[in-house]
């Protein structure tokens, strides 16, 4: 199978079981459109892919029936969502455009992009705690690992330091820092989530994808600012240049785009070596590093 008809595949996997899902909440109509406007606005799937190949890297999963792993990527799935549906805020970074579609407050409005994203929220912990297969005490893990990735120690103190650090300068350790949890910090925990689905993973292989999911997450945001400059707003699917309009630290800013460029090979090598003691059984996690820092949007 390619690597790109892997990620396919993934992406229709994790629509059909959301869609299941979300099939059964009795919410109010304008809300509930706004969280599936936000789930199924075609994002590329990585978390869920990150926790699909990493459990695949541990033990063979199950393509023919919801699994322990299924549930933790649409966890996954439904924090990235929330956090963008806030992160795209007039009170944040005010973005018209995700994904090259009008941002949840632009088609709705801003109060019910809001509550969609805090529904959002609360459904993918909900979901983890539906994870009837599970171990209990792997079902416990889970629940931790999400919520210490989703919150002030994670992504969301992430993104209080990026919305601070507008108009200042930044060292590099700094701004890894920033990454780390903003972005970071999720892509770490769909890594954990995926093998701690199922319920057979190492402390050993755990720290190694540990290590893998922080090369790949500062990869993703390098990655990032190369494209702010050297990509358009079509390709994007999101307002080219917006980082320097808002004059955010960046990589390029502090590297240059050369040496960024070479930042982000070095981050995938790390990422190899991290993965060098699984077997074939991880070359879709090597091929997703591949993807991170080759991709065009």
């Amino acid at each position: 199978m390619s690597f790109s008809h892997y990620l396919n595949e993934c992406s229709q996997r994790i629509d059909r079981v959301l869609t299941d899902h979300i099939a059964a909440y009795d919410a109010h109509p304008q809300l509930l459109n706004a969280m599936k406007y936000s789930l199924f606005n075609g994002g590329k799937r990585v978390r869920p892919v990150l926790v699909y190949a990493s459990a695949e890297a541990i033990s063979d999963i199950s393509k023919a029936t919801t699994t322990t792993s299924d549930y933790a990527a649409m966890a996954v799935e439904a924090i990235h969502a929330y956090s963008l549906i806030h992160d795209d805020l007039p009170a944040m970074d005010d973005d018209d455009l995700r994904r090259g579609k009008p941002t949840c407050h632009i088609a709705f409005d801003e109060a019910t992009a809001i509550l969609a994203g805090d529904a959002l929220q609360a459904f993918a912990f909900n979901i983890l705690c539906e994870a009837v297969d599970a171990d209990p005490s792997i079902q416990l893990k889970m629940l931790h690992t999400l919520s210490h990735a989703s919150g002030a120690n994670g992504m969301v103190g992430g993104q209080s330091i990026d919305l601070a650090a507008v108009q200042q300068t930044l060292t590099l350790n700094q701004l890894e820092t920033m990454h780390r949890l903003k972005t970071g910090a999720l892509i770490s925990a769909s890594t954990r989530l995926g093998a701690l689905s199922t319920g057979i993973a190492s402390e050993s292989q755990l720290q190694a994808l540990h290590e893998y999911a922080n090369a790949i997450g500062l990869a993703f945001q390098v990655q990032d600012d190369i494209l702010d400059v050297t990509s358009d707003t079509h390709t994007l699917g999101k307002q080219q240049g917006a980082d320097a309009a808002l004059n955010k630290p960046t990589y390029i800013a502090l590297l240059g785009l050369d040496a960024a460029q070479q930042k982000a090979k070095t981050l995938h090598e790390q990422a190899l070596d991290a993965l060098s003691g699984f077997d074939y059984r991880a070359d879709n996690l090597r091929h997703l590093s591949a993807y991170i820092i080759n991709r065009r949007s």
